[in-house]
């Protein structure tokens, strides 16, 4: 048995992957303000796919205008930042489109950001999620061994 089976899919306390892909720990991302936790702590995942998912529950607070990164405010109080790529803001909105809008309630897998893998080719293209408001909120760090795709593997408990 998996933690993940400990839970329920529909629990709206969890942070699950945002897309297909690796996943490694935050402190491996090659840009010092995200591996220092400087924004907050997380976690990051190496892409297999280019449509970038909500890994939790909640209202989408902002959508970056440059699309390379969006926010989430969880029913608890918990801030969610997902950041896809590094330096990609330089792309100012290039290759990337919002399939969402701020202000919507989302659950946890639905589509918000899909990008062109041909675009970013350039950039290095793991997705950070961070959570920028840690301090004010407990959470667990939680490595499941089920599946790395998007809403099967739970990575942080509320």
């Amino acid at each position: 048995m998996s933690l993940f089976d400990l839970f329920k899919s529909d629990d709206d306390s969890l942070l699950v992957m945002p897309c297909d892909g690796k996943l490694i720990d935050i402190t491996e991302v090659n840009d010092q303000t995200f591996s220092s936790k400087m924004m907050g702590d997380g976690f990051a995942v190496i892409p297999d796919s280019n449509v970038i998912c909500a890994p939790c529950d909640g209202t989408l607070s902002m959508v970056f205008r440059t699309k390379h990164a969006f926010g989430i405010k969880m029913k608890n109080g918990m801030e969610v930042l997902v950041h896809i790529g590094i330096n990609t803001v330089e792309l100012n909105g290039k290759g990337f489109i919002s399939l969402k809008k701020a202000g919507q309630i989302i659950k946890k897998g639905t589509p918000v950001i899909e990008f062109d893998s041909e675009a970013l080719k350039n950039y290095d293209q793991t997705i950070m999620v961070i959570i920028t408001n840690g301090n004010d909120i407990k959470y667990k760090k939680i490595i499941t061994d089920s599946p790395q795709k998007k809403k099967e593997r739970v990575i942080v408990k509320v």
